[in-house]
Parts: structure tokens; C-alpha cells; sequence
């Protein structure tokens, strides 16, 4: 019985994958590093899931695609960090008649 419960981890699994997959997908950087995390639970569903129906090869491209996923929240981390300093810059204003192209 605690067999065949398990079998249907592979219906979260997709869902989870779905949600990540609309994450990732954000132009918002937190969404986006929410998205590399639920892609991390994903893959470990479809780990347990290939484990209990002999799923080797899935089991495989889960691991590797768990790389990418750490490698995505480290990416996303940096360049959120590298947001948040270049939007902490001054502004420099410029008067229109400085401009080369301003004619009176």
C-alpha cells in the first residue's frame, strides 16, 4: 500500500514542475530565485518517484538538472546583488540646453 501511495508522487512532482517552470520565468529576480528552489523540491519528487517505479534514467537527468537549478540560484543571487548596488547610484541630471542635440 505504501508502494502504490507513492506511485502517485509523480502528479505533485508535475504540478511543482509547472509552478517553478512560471517562476523561473519572472522578470521579477525573487520570483525567479523562488523558481530555482521549487525546481530543486521538483527534482526531488521525480527522484523518489524514479527510485519506486525503476526510473534510472530519470533519476539521472533530475540530478543534473539539479545542478543547473543550484547553479541558477547562485546566477540569480549575484545579479540580483548587482541590482540592487547599481540602483543605489547617483543620478546625474542634465539640462536640456547641455545637450548636443538641443537647438534654440
Amino acid at each position: 500500500m505504501y508502494h502504490e501511495t507513492l506511485k502517485h508522487i509523480q502528479w505533485p512532482a508535475m504540478l511543482v514542475t509547472l509552478v517553478a517552470s512560471w517562476l523561473v520565468a519572472s522578470t521579477s529576480d525573487k520570483k525567479r530565485e523562488w523558481g530555482f528552489w521549487t525546481f530543486l523540491v521538483s527534482n526531488a519528487l521525480w527522484i523518489i518517484w524514479g527510485m519506486i517505479d525503476h526510473a534510472y534514467a530519470l533519476i539521472v537527468l533530475q540530478l543534473g538538472l539539479a545542478a543547473l537549478n543550484i547553479r541558477g540560484v547562485e546566477k540569480n543571487k549575484k545579479k540580483y546583488a548587482s541590482t540592487i548596488a547599481t540602483s543605489t547610484d547617483s543620478i546625474t541630471l542634465t539640462r536640456v540646453s547641455d545637450t548636443p542635440w538641443y537647438r534654440e
